[in-house]
């Protein structure tokens, strides 16, 4: 037995509810540290960062199961619903923390999607993660049909960079760590390309 087949082997006898589980911890962790007084002396931004953060990395996780699959045999198929929908969630906390906690005032959010690129390329990221999220369930794929249902869901692969762009320009000066973010993106995206037909690698 290889060693993917002995990962494969054990991975089979893991549920994935305890990836939603223990995935739904860490946005909620990072918030109490920050009632706590333990995220520095600008906690609602520092907050705000590292909830992106963790959305982007799930993201490039879910990003790689089948690049994973296809070059090393390790099958983490089973899992990768909930790894996008555990990144919609990151999204999405990182977006209320960003509206309620850092704006605060609803007449202000237009104008700042409008003025800052950032922020506009954000919000086009959580959009795209929307039908998603909203089709990463059984019935849906029986309702569009698997062919469909993959379409709709290489919505991901745009959401990824601008996520990873959303990142880059977010940050002020050459920094090397959301430069590596894109790169990885970029990577892994390549890795899904079947070069004889030029198409994605579906999945």
């Amino acid at each position: 037995m290889t060693i993917s087949q002995t990962i494969n082997s054990g991975l089979r006898r893991v549920p994935t509810w305890p990836v939603y589980l223990l995935g739904s911890l860490p946005p909620l962790w990072y918030f109490w540290q920050g009632l706590d007084g333990q995220l520095g002396p600008e906690p609602i931004k520092t907050l705000e960062h590292l909830v992106g953060l963790l959305a982007l990395q799930m993201l490039i996780v879910t990003l790689a199961v089948t690049p994973l699959r296809r070059f090393t045999g390790i099958n983490l198929i089973r899992y990768r619903r909930a790894f996008g929908l555990l990144a919609f969630y990151y999204v999405s906390f990182h977006l209320a923390v960003w509206l309620f906690l850092d704006i605060g005032d609803v007449s202000l959010i237009w104008a700042d999607i409008v003025k800052r690129w950032y922020i506009t390329i954000g919000m086009a990221a959580f959009a795209l993660l929307i039908p998603l999220a909203l089709t990463s369930n059984n019935w849906a794929i029986r309702k569009l049909g698997p062919r469909r249902w993959k379409r709709v869901h290489q919505l991901g692969y745009g959401a990824a960079l601008l996520g990873a762009l959303h990142f880059v320009i977010l940050v002020k000066g050459f920094q090397l760590e959301p430069l590596i973010y894109m790169g990885l993106v970029g990577l892994l995206l390549l890795a899904r390309i079947d070069f004889k037909s030029r198409k994605l690698a579906a999945g």
